[in-house]
Order: structure tokens, then sequence, then C-alpha cells
């Protein structure tokens, strides 16, 4: 097998990686009915199977990569789907519901970590010029997790029970353990020393690094501040039928994974001018929902349009943190990979927060244009991050594209 085929089947199952922790993400909004039901919980009670997976996310991962960065990133990978399995499987056969959280918890830990590794490996696989492409192909996994995971939760819970999806989703964890086991390269060559706790514990003092984590967190929040509330928009602003709501969301879905793709094409050279544009066309879309929600027909366009953009940003995103932590600090890229994705895990919390916040005091349609307002923040948040580049490049005199820069990674 000659090394780009290799690669491939690398970047597969790296892949399958964001499908199925997707899968265990999303999931839990189809399953919440049947297992508040079944532990006698409210709503709101079970609804911590959400908040709680979002928050360990969030929290975990840069805690987990500081304290394993002597250790082979390949190693703490894998030890990171095993880890997966085994939350999955205390959440399957929890006998109440403080074992049941314990277990979300436990597969929470895992999703940054193996998030953040996964996204550094992949730009390893690829030609420096393919990098963005290369995380959107990752995300993609995430996308079709996004349209599946809760219409296949509510279905099989529905119909043989609650605890089934996350034995599934243990029985795809490790199907995926396997794969990677098998496909992942055993060695890729390094020019650097792990970063001492020090260094990692500095990057929450890099102005340029927080400047991109906080722009992912309010764009990427701005998403959430109306996805979270999408089902009640259309239903009760839209007038449009519960039926008809779950073929419009795979609608989204597909939206999704097309955005995702093309995110990832456009983001390979210029990431931080793709990521500009892309945020105004999305705040656009965003603002045209507060306009179209009583009209059913171009209610769906707008959300059609809003979810293009959604996920176009993740791409661009993640590629030029890498860019300028192996810049700013190249002992610890993986450490800086994790804190942007918990900034994204992190933006899912604040937006369905802002979001909740609206519509219990102004109201369910002012969603929409307040997620739009966080979008065009992370636009102006962006035009600052431009600026910065364009200062570095003067002060260095340095005429090479940042997308040209590459580091070579141990496994």
């Amino acid at each position: 097998m000659n090394q780009s085929t290799s690669n491939k089947l690398a970047l597969w199952a790296l892949a399958s990686i964001f499908f199925v922790v997707g899968v265990a993400e999303f999931i839990s909004v189809g399953v919440l009915p049947s297992i508040a039901d079944y532990f006698q919980e409210s709503t709101s009670s079970a609804g911590r199977i959400v908040s709680f997976y979002a928050l360990g996310a969030a929290l975990g991962s840069p805690f987990i990569m500081a304290f394993t960065s002597t250790i082979k990133r390949r190693t703490v990978l894998l030890g990171s789907l095993i880890l997966f399995i085994l939350g999955n499987l205390i959440t399957a056969m929890a006998p109440n519901f403080s074992i049941l959280l314990t277990g979300r918890i436990t597969t929470a830990l895992s999703h940054g970590v193996m998030f953040a590794i996964a996204t550094l490996v992949a730009t390893m696989l690829v030609a420096p010029n393919k990098q963005a492409s290369a995380i959107a192909f990752l995300f993609s996994g995430l996308t079709i997790a996004t349209a599946l995971g809760a219409p296949f939760g509510t279905f099989i819970s529905d119909h043989l029970g609650w605890r089934l999806p996350f034995f599934g989703i243990a029985a795809l964890g490790l199907i995926t353990l396997l794969a990677n086991t098998k496909l992942l390269p055993t060695v890729i060559t390094t020019t650097t020393k792990p970063a001492t706790l020090k260094e990692q514990i500095s990057l929450l003092g890099n102005p340029r690094l927080l400047l991109v984590m906080l722009t992912t967190l309010i764009g990427y929040g701005g998403t959430f501040a109306t996805y979270t509330y999408l089902s009640p928009i259309l239903q009760s602003i839209s007038h449009i039928s519960a039926e008809s709501i779950s073929p419009i969301l795979v609608l989204y879905g597909i939206a999704l994974a097309i955005g995702n793709t093309i995110g990832g094409k456009v983001g390979n050279e210029k990431p931080l001018q793709a990521l500009l544009v892309i945020f105004i066309l999305q705040a656009l879309a965003l603002g045209s929902l507060w306009f179209t929600a009583p009209y059913p027909l171009w209610a769906i366009l707008s959300v059609l349009a809003f979810g293009l953009f959604a996920f176009m940003n993740v791409a661009p995103l993640q590629t030029y943190l890498l860019i300028l932590a192996r810049r700013e600090v190249p002992h610890a890229v993986d450490t800086a990979s994790s804190l942007n994705i918990s900034a994204f895990n992190g933006g899912i919390v604040v937006g369905a927060s802002i979001g909740g916040f609206i519509t219990d005091t102004i109201g369910l349609i002012h969603t929409p244009w307040v997620a739009a307002a966080m979008v065009a923040i992370a636009a102006v948040l962006t035009v600052a991050l431009l600026r910065q580049e364009e200062r570095y490049f003067i002060s260095t005199d340095n005429p090479a594209h940042p997308c040209q820069d590459s580091m070579a990674y141990e496994n």
C-alpha cells in the first residue's frame, strides 16, 4: 500500500471518530424524553445529559491534553476512544440517573481530546495547502451525525428503549478503535520536544490565541443560539406541522454537510479572509429568519441558508488556530488545538443559554437576530485577526503565506 493510500485510509479512520462522537453527542436530544420518563425526572432535569456533556467536553480536554503531553499522541487518541466506549457502556447500564450522568461526563471527557488530536494528525497527513480540506473532511462525520443522531435516537428509544442506542454507540466506538489502531501511522517524525506544564499554561496568556478562541466561541455560539430552538420556531411561529420538522432537519443536515465541504475548500489558502466572508453571509442568513419566520416556505429557505453557513466556519477557524499555534507555541500545538475545540463546545453552551434567555424574556422570534448579532461580532473579531496577521508579516518581513507553515508531529 503506497503512502497516499495509507494517508487517505487514515483520514477515513479519523473521520469515523467524528461520526461516532457526534452521534453520542446529538443522540441525547432524541432519547431525552424516554430517559426523563424512565428515571421520573423532569424534562429540564433530564436535560442535564445535554448540558453536562457539553461542559465536560469544553472543560475536560485541555487538562487531559496538558497532563498527557509526554505521552505519544497516538496512544492518547486510542486511549480516549477506550474511555469513550467505557462512558457509553456506563450510560447504557446506569441503574440510576446519577450514574447515567457520570457515564455522559466520562464520554464527554474523551470528546475534545479526540477532536483536537485528530485534527492535528489530519493536517500532518496532507500537503500544507490542503489542511482546511482535511479538517473539513473529518467534520463531515460530525455533520452526518448532526442530521442522524437525534432522529436515530428518537426512533430506537421509542421502539426498543433508550439503553440500546448507547450500547450501539459503544459497539461503533469499538469498530472505530480497531480501525484507527490498524490504519493510523505508528510514527510521524517530530522535531520538537513536548511542552512543559508551564508552557502549556502560558497559552492562556497569549492574546493572539485567545482572540481566535473568542472568535470561535462567539461565532460558533451564534449558530446554537438559534439552532437549539429551531423546532419550536418552525412549529409555533412558522406553523409547520410537527411531522414535517424531521424532513426539514434532514435537509438542514445536508446543507450543513455541503457548507462544511465548501468551508474546507475556501479555507485552504487564506482561512481568515474566507472566515470573514462566511461570518458575514451567516449573519445575513440568520437575520433573514427573523423576517421570514412567519411565512413557512420562506422560513424553510432561510433555515437551509442558515444551515449552509452554520458549519462552514469550522475548518477555517481550526486551520488558522493550528497555523498560529505552530508559530506562537510550537511545543504545545496539541494543547492549543484542544482549547479551540473547547471553545467550539463552549459556544454550544453559551449560544444555547443566550437563546434560552432571549426566548424567556422577549420571545422566541428574537433568537435569529440575536444569533446574527453574535456572528457579526465574530466577523469584527476576524477583522482584528486579519490586522494582527498583517502586522506580523510586516514586522517579520516574511512574504510567505501562513498556510505554508508546517510542523512535524509525533504520533
